[in-house]
């Protein structure tokens, strides 16, 4: 039988390290959850959001406590206490879809947006979001990527950008306006010297003490605290909004 997700996806993470992979893990910059919202009207109330791939949580938890976004939690509880099944969407229903850092392990794009298409209401969009490390503002962050992509085994990464070919294939633009694209460049700062060895290895297909040499040598590492082995670690979000014809 055939399939549209990576098998890398579908292996997934060992039993027990989603704990470990939130807590590594960099939340979104708040300007970009800001922007997301900011692409449905102001009057759109309550708004109906699909979240797609959303892992442990960690976009979800951005967009709940962030000011712009209004939760009701009758609603929500009245939700979680009678819908089940969390695959249950309406056709024409939704104002936005909302898919934070795992659109790119989609294997079919063409069946993924007609899908989309068929959820979004008339004015709806899909909006794909990436809060991925800045490989050209320091080279010790170069390095670790360099690292995670010759042991990837294949998995598509944005950096690659195998995403972009979604956007050519006849059923995106049958249904979709062109995409809208936005970045922002943001330091995440490290608490912990071995923070991002650690979130390395988060990765599914990572594993090597390559890493630890290479944070150990920090070439271009900027400090915030040497003593408290605080320093920047430099991120970039991206978003990529598609409105529906």
């Amino acid at each position: 039988m055939t399939t549209s997700v990576h098998p890398n996806a579908q292996a997934g993470f060992a039993t027990g390290t989603s704990e470990s992979y939130d807590r590594v893990r960099p939340s979104y910059p708040a300007d970009c959850v800001s922007y997301v919202r900011s692409q449905v009207p102001k009057s759109t109330t309550p708004l109906k959001i699909v979240e797609i791939g959303a892992g442990t949580g960690i976009f979800t938890r951005a967009l709940l406590t962030h000011p712009e976004w209004d939760d009701d939690e009758g609603m929500r509880n009245f939700w979680t206490k009678c819908v089940q099944d969390h695959r249950c969407t309406i056709t024409g229903w939704a104002d936005l879809i909302i898919i934070a850092q795992a659109f790119h392990w989609c294997l079919d794009y063409g069946k993924a947006f007609t899908e989309f298409a068929r959820i979004l209401n008339k004015d709806g969009a899909a909006v794909f979001v990436w809060y991925l490390a800045d490989r050209e503002a320091a080279g010790w962050v170069a390095q670790v990527q360099h690292c995670i992509e010759a042991r990837g085994n294949g998995s598509p990464r944005f950096r690659l950008d195998v995403l972009r070919q979604a956007f050519s294939t006849p059923e995106y633009t049958s249904l979709f306006h062109p995409q809208e694209e936005k970045q922002w460049g943001s330091s995440w700062c490290c608490y912990r010297a071995n923070l991002s060895q650690d979130r390395v290895l988060s990765w599914s297909y990572i594993a090597t003490e390559g890493i630890k040499v290479i944070l150990e040598r920090g070439d271009g590492k900027v400090w915030i605290n040497k003593e408290q082995g605080t320093y920047q670690d430099p991120h970039m979000a991206r978003v990529m909004i598609s409105r529906k014809k």
